[in-house]
């Protein structure tokens, strides 16, 4: 098997104007999003992960079915959960968007939290080695004999950039890093670092980066984060409790019965659904379900926000202030103008 890996990076295509708005988790990017809709022509491209499994509505918090009637909303509801979906597969589909919501003479907003996404659309996709299922299924076999644990010291001796970066429980991220090195000899972050070098010779290319108008590149992020971190622990800890009152472990139970689906499936590892998944399946007490799943997804949020503060370009407007909906409208009209 040829497992050389070409580290020179796809460049971004400069595509029609859009417009972004980020934050993390419970943070108010739908309200936002929805305040923005009303005074600009615009149509949603959902930036998550997990909005785009199917009978995952109440867990994912998907904008309601009046908002997504009064709004046209894209990559919401696309995949089973039985199937995945990367980082690649959004680039193809949100350029394609992105094109298309233009040529109707609207705005293209992408509103969502998974950063890697958004990196990916802004900067382009750089190769990495396909999956290899033999390595795959070695490590996820000496993940359930040995435990995360020890891949995580494992990786910590051959990558320890990586392995620092990455939460010693992530399972996915740390089995893939161990994966990437054994099929090209090279660490994720030397391949990291290689790229980022290639994106930054590119970017004095004419093809990239995207969002540029009249020679010039225009800001054109958004991004809600809170000033005060307990407003946002507050917030999370609300937003569980409602999705618990709505019936948020029918749902789980209801995807469990289907038959074909496991714990180890990328849909079923999403915040919320895996801490529900193991409360049911009883290998974590049910009565710990709520804290087990807040902590998660303050967790979640946390690695938001650090990739938020690496957009050295982004407009940042206070997620907690009184005004925050006044203040979004009022940069997004400010860049929608500078573009125009």
């Amino acid at each position: 098997m040829d497992t050389a890996v070409n580290t020179e990076a796809q460049a971004a295509p400069v595509l029609p104007f859009y417009l972004a708005l980020v934050g993390p988790t419970a943070s108010g990017k739908t309200a936002a999003a929805m305040a923005i809709a009303n005074e600009l022509d615009v149509e949603v491209i959902s930036m998550d992960s997990a909005l785009v499994y199917r009978d995952m509505d109440i867990g994912t918090a998907k904008p309601s079915a009046r908002e997504r009637a009064a709004v046209a909303h894209h990559l919401i509801d696309i995949r089973d959960p039985l199937q995945a979906y990367n980082a690649a597969e959004f680039v193809a589909d949100a350029q394609a968007l992105i094109v298309a919501i233009s040529a109707r003479g609207k705005l293209p907003l992408l509103v969502g939290g998974t950063m890697l996404y958004y990196k990916a659309l802004r900067e382009g996709l750089h190769a990495m080695p396909k999956a290899d299922p033999a390595i795959r299924a070695e490590l996820e076999q000496r993940a359930r004999v040995e435990g995360v644990g020890a891949l995580h010291a494992e990786l910590a001796r051959v990558d320890p950039d990586t392995a620092a970066r990455l939460n010693p429980a992530d399972a996915q991220r740390i089995q893939r890093a161990l994966e990437v090195f054994r099929l090209t000899g090279q660490t994720l972050s030397t391949l990291h670092a290689t790229n980022r070098v290639a994106s930054k010779v590119q970017s004095t290319d004419s093809t990239a980066p995207s969002n540029r108008t009249s020679g010039r590149t225009v800001p054109t992020v958004i991004s809600l984060e809170p000033a005060e971190r307990p407003w946002l622990h507050t917030r999370i800890a609300q937003r569980f409790d409602a999705m618990l009152a709505a019936g948020f472990l029918d749902e789980v139970r209801a995807l469990r019965a289907r038959g074909d689906l496991s714990a180890e499936l990328p849909s079923m590892r999403c915040v919320g659904y895996r801490q529900a998944w193991a409360a049911l399946d009883g290998t974590s007490p049910m009565t710990e379900l709520r804290d087990r799943g807040i902590f998660a997804t303050r967790q979640l949020a946390k690695r938001q926000l650090t990739w938020l503060r690496g957009m050295p370009d982004r407009q940042v407007v206070a997620a907690d202030a009184r005004d925050a909906l006044q203040r979004v409208l009022t940069a997004a009209h400010a860049i929608r103008g500078a573009a125009a």
